[in-house]
């Protein structure tokens, strides 16, 4: 039987890699920064933005059919409520993550190599970009800037599930391994006055993590240490390891694991965040990222306590916090 012109339509449409990539266009030439500072014609937003007239317009139109832009009868360009969402200043932070030029925004263009992911089963960050996606980001500052800041708010989003679904105040000292700039250690600090933390981390994100720590007054109960978590851990009595090894295969996955356990001892918990629904559309797609971007992939509760096992760790508790699952792990009969 043929195949009905709407299901077609609705296919090539999903399929579609105009409506994203103009977007994305927008998004790191800063046309809506423009349009609100009053470049609002195509000739003014073209010089603002530096770009080709015609191109610009050409762009315009499009973006103006799909909604993101409108277009007044004198031809003055003027935001949406979506294109309102690509200022600069605007708190979701969309338009930096969305920057092709940024270091979130160009790995998200490895998404064109899917097909190789999927037939390799690797990366293909460093196929497009000549070095794996971390070495790329320590080697940038602005790069590594802009893709923290993108993690940064997701965690921010999260913080508060994360800082209510466990007692962080039964851990004196906290040691959040690979911590990023520090926004959920600062989130858990705040909630929970008697935690003390360490945050472990890539010189990069150290650096901004020691900064954000100082401005949020939590210097005295918290130190920076830079270093790869694929090395000795520093001392403390609980691991956090908050959307980490999602970002590994699972050697390396469990490598992670193994200095968490061999720094907790015999009693200290280790603290898995993650998602691990694999049937949400969401974390489905989170997956793909992780393929493209790293090799990686979400895991549900079995696959990441399989990780453990090696290590001799064992899951003793699960709490949700949104989409994400709190996993709490200790020694095999190490745990009171």
């Amino acid at each position: 039987m043929p195949e009905q012109p709407s299901a077609l339509h609705e296919l090539l449409e999903m399929a579609d890699l105009t409506r994203p990539l103009a977007i994305r266009t927008a998004a790191t030439l800063r046309l809506a920064d423009h349009v609100a500072a009053g470049a609002d014609g195509a000739a003014s937003l073209a010089r603002a933005a530096d770009a080709d007239a015609d191109a610009l317009r050409r762009l315009m139109n499009y973006l103006v059919a799909v909604g993101v832009f409108a277009e007044e009868p004198d031809g003055r360009y003027r935001l949406t409520e979506l294109s309102d969402r690509l200022r600069d200043t605007h708190p979701d932070q969309t338009r930096s993550a969305l920057d092709m030029d940024g270091g979130h925004g160009r790995a998200d263009l490895c998404f064109v190599d899917l097909a190789r992911a999927v037939r390799t089963g690797k990366a293909t960050y460093a196929v497009r970009y000549g070095r794996p996606l971390w070495q790329d980001l320590s080697a940038n500052p602005a790069w590594s800037e802009s893709f923290d800041a993108s993690m940064a708010l997701k965690t921010a989003h999260a913080a508060p599930a994360i800082a209510a679904a466990y007692d962080w105040s039964l851990l004196r000292h906290l040691v959040d391994v690979g911590g990023g700039n520090g926004e959920l250690l600062i989130a858990l600090l705040k909630a929970h006055p008697t935690l003390t933390g360490t945050l472990f981390e890539q010189p990069l994100p150290a650096g901004a993590a020691a900064v954000r720590l100082a401005r949020a007054g939590l210097g005295g109960r918290a130190e920076v240490i830079a270093g790869s978590f694929f090395d000795p851990l520093p001392i403390g009595d609980g691991y956090l390891l908050y959307d980490i090894l999602h970002d590994w295969n699972d050697e390396d996955a469990t490598r992670i694991l193994h200095r968490c356990a061999e720094a907790a001892g015999e009693t200290g918990p280790i603290l898995v965040i993650e998602p691990t629904d694999l049937t949400d559309p969401f974390i489905a797609m989170v997956d793909l990222r992780m393929l493209v971007f790293f090799g990686g992939r979400q895991r549900d509760i079995h696959q990441i306590a399989d990780l453990a096992a090696p290590t001799g760790l064992m899951i003793t508790s699960v709490r949700q916090a949104g989409r994400l699952s709190v996993i709490e792990f200790h020694r095999a009969g190490g745990h009171a």
